[in-house]
């Protein structure tokens, strides 16, 4: 199917066919035993960005991060930071109205989505986003549950809310890789 977003051309340019293992896709939304949890609060912007940078240390191909919370939460600033770590000097803005934005930045292809456009769960499918979620590239996605059941596994996902003047971070792995990066994390 041609897909009507300009930039699904550009995002399968950069994808390597890469499956999950066979029973290792998992909905948003089902079921799951309990992850792990890394709570953090984040009294600033500042806070925020030293989060990406943290985010940034655990990157690895083929890694899917959701980015969850409400308008102005500070999930782009999370993926500013993780950019700035990785020195990428540019401006990083949210993708919402271009949906993700593409970043070729230490040795990573990273492509920053934005759903929260999405009126409907199919049109990340429609936008042609679905093989970059089966390759090598780094997944930083805002708004998953825009996508809800269409969308893989995420291996970590981020909540942000607001926390008094800051905000709360909880962190959580969804899968092997993403225990992994929490554990690593965590020490």
């Amino acid at each position: 199917m041609e897909s009507g977003y300009p930039l699904a051309q550009e995002v399968k340019r950069h994808s390597k066919s890469r499956r999950r293992a066979p029973g290792s896709e998992m909905s948003v939304s089902a079921k799951r035993s309990k992850p792990t949890v890394v709570k953090l609060f984040l009294p600033d912007e500042s806070a925020t960005l030293a989060l990406g940078a943290r985010l940034a240390a655990q990157l690895r191909p083929g890694l899917v991060v959701f980015l969850s919370g409400g308008l102005g939460a500070g999930k782009t600033t999370v993926v500013r930071g993780c950019l700035r770590a990785l020195g990428y000097p540019g401006r990083v803005k949210s993708p919402t109205f271009a949906l993700v934005e593409v970043y070729e930045v230490s040795s990573l292809y990273l492509h920053h989505f934005d759903f929260y456009r999405f009126k409907r769960p199919q049109e990340w499918v429609d936008a042609g986003f679905r093989d970059v979620f089966d390759s090598d590239a780094v997944c930083l996605v805002e708004w998953p549950e825009k996508a809800a059941d269409d969308l893989p596994l995420a291996d970590l996902q981020i909540r942000l809310g607001y926390a008094g003047s800051g905000r709360e971070a909880r962190i959580s792995a969804h899968s092997a890789v993403g225990r992994q990066c929490l554990k690593a994390w965590s020490t």
